[in-house]
């Protein structure tokens, strides 16, 4: 891939990858292993249609937590996948269940056209989505579409093709990435504060309190940091809400956590906090 001037010129097909550089791209040997497994698999499926493939999330910007984090993975196509494609990358997924099945439900991965790659809201178009275990043929993108776009942009590292910032012709602005984390916090957040089912599940409990945080963190300081960071930071402005934070991070899958009560109580504390804010 060569860089003249704002084009970007690709080679019409990455036919290889580098597996050794692949195989200690993480700390964690059985991470890599599925690494390698899925880059040189869609590899294989994709051929000509695939331009990148890239890790983000925790594993890239140190929040990441051996026995709870997922692995989030984004694939760049040149064209939405086929029918025939569609299928190949849904066995792919489901065989990574069951080759690895200590990592059932925590893999995550999109496979994002191009053409996309610069929307400012999430696409109206859907895509293929692999998730909790689950094949999505049309998955909405979400209110975290620039969220996770910031994160991409500026932490994710490439496992195959040109890195994900050279693909966008405009970096995400965090004014836009506040508001979206706003967007995030009504239209995803706000429904669940009488949503008993939906916070009865721990894993929720605490992946909820520990976005909230993040969401609280990026709106007040105008910056983008991890979960980790952000609990930090809510935690020392905000210490009544301590305990709670506390116990979201010290939860694993082992665990349960049931404080819906106070996890309801901190999304509607959230959302009064943020509506004075102005940008």
């Amino acid at each position: 891939m060569k860089k003249i001037g704002a084009k970007i010129l690709y080679p019409q097909h990455i036919s290889s990858y580098d597996k050794k550089r692949l195989k200690s791209i993480t700390i964690y040997p059985i991470i890599n292993e599925i690494l390698v497994y899925w880059v040189g698999k869609v590899d294989t499926s994709l051929g000509q249609n695939l331009i990148g493939l890239y890790l983000f999330g925790s594993l890239t910007y140190g929040d990441f937590v051996h026995t709870r984090s997922d692995i989030d993975l984004m694939a760049v196509v040149k064209k939405p996948l086929s029918s025939a494609e569609m299928e190949k990358i849904k066995q792919l997924h489901q065989n990574i269940e069951e080759k690895f099945p200590e990592w059932k439900g925590r893999v995550e991965c999109s496979y994002l056209p191009k053409t996309l790659i610069n929307e400012l809201l999430p696409p109206k178009q859907t895509r293929p989505y692999f998730g909790g275990g689950a094949w999505y043929d049309e998955a909405d993108y979400g209110n975290e579409w620039l969220i996770n776009q910031f994160f991409l942009y500026n932490n994710s590292i490439s496992l195959f093709g040109p890195e994900y910032k050279l693909l966008m012709t405009v970096p995400p602005d965090i004014r836009e990435v506040q508001k979206a984390c706003i967007r995030d916090l009504l239209c995803e957040w706000k429904p669940k504060i009488n949503d008993s089912q939906w916070l009865e599940n721990s894993h929720y409990q605490s992946y909820l309190v520990l976005n909230l945080c993040r969401i609280l963190y990026t709106v007040h300081n105008a910056k983008m940091g991890s979960k980790k960071f952000a609990a930090m930071w809510v935690k020392k402005t905000f210490p009544e809400w301590h305990a709670l934070i506390e116990e979201a991070e010290a939860w694993d899958y082992d665990k349960e956590m049931r404080q819906q009560e106070k996890a309801s109580a901190f999304i509607q504390f959230a959302i009064w906090n943020v509506s004075g804010v102005n940008f």
